[in-house]
């Protein structure tokens, strides 16, 4: 059932990423919403992450019009959802505090999932560094993120859609897909 969802999903994807350049969108806002909130019922860790609430924080980079424009796509698409990995939700856009502050921003907030829109590929190696031990589903609208460090994301490769996943990473998080999403993910170590 997961697969035949992802695979749909993401298969509406492939007309819209066609001519992307690398700090592009290109998976659209509302779509990647609907996948993590499907994605997060598959990390075993995620519930006891959360609790009884899902708190998503949505960092956008300050005087970046597209970062600020993914993050405001992002917050309605996941306002909209009725539950995110079947569990009662809120967002918030946060203003990038940098690195040295991000891990105590995300314990201080009691975040499940915090995303990082385009804008931040300079800051991937810290915010790597920052998150490492730190129990969060850390997720990207920028593919190329996803090999240096961030745990999730949506990318094309090769002409088609394709769920990214930063495995070495995950463990650093105490993210746990089950493998069923593994096996539909494109898999850095």
């Amino acid at each position: 059932m997961l697969r035949a969802a992802l695979l749909a999903a993401v298969a509406l994807v492939a007309v819209v990423a066609r001519d992307a350049r690398a700090e592009d969108v290109v998976v659209p806002e509302t779509l990647q919403a609907e996948l993590v909130a499907k994605m997060a019922a598959y990390d075993r860790s995620f519930v006891a992450r959360a609790g009884d609430r899902a708190h998503v924080l949505i960092f956008d980079k300050p005087d970046d019009a597209t970062s600020a424009r993914s993050a405001a796509h992002l917050e309605a698409a996941f306002h909209a959802l009725a539950d995110v990995g079947g569990l009662p939700h809120d967002e918030a856009v946060v203003e990038w505090p940098g690195a040295a502050t991000l891990a105590q921003v995300v314990k201080a907030r009691h975040a499940a999932i915090v995303y990082f829109t385009p804008g931040f590929a300079q800051d991937i190696g810290a915010i790597r560094t920052s998150l490492d031990g730190v129990d969060v589903l850390s997720v990207t609208a920028v593919g190329d993120y996803v090999p240096q460090g961030i745990v999730l994301g949506f990318d094309l490769v090769s002409g088609k859609p394709k769920l990214l996943v930063n495995l070495g990473q995950a463990r650093k998080q105490h993210v746990a897909f089950m493998a069923e999403v593994l096996k539909m993910a494109r898999v850095f170590e």
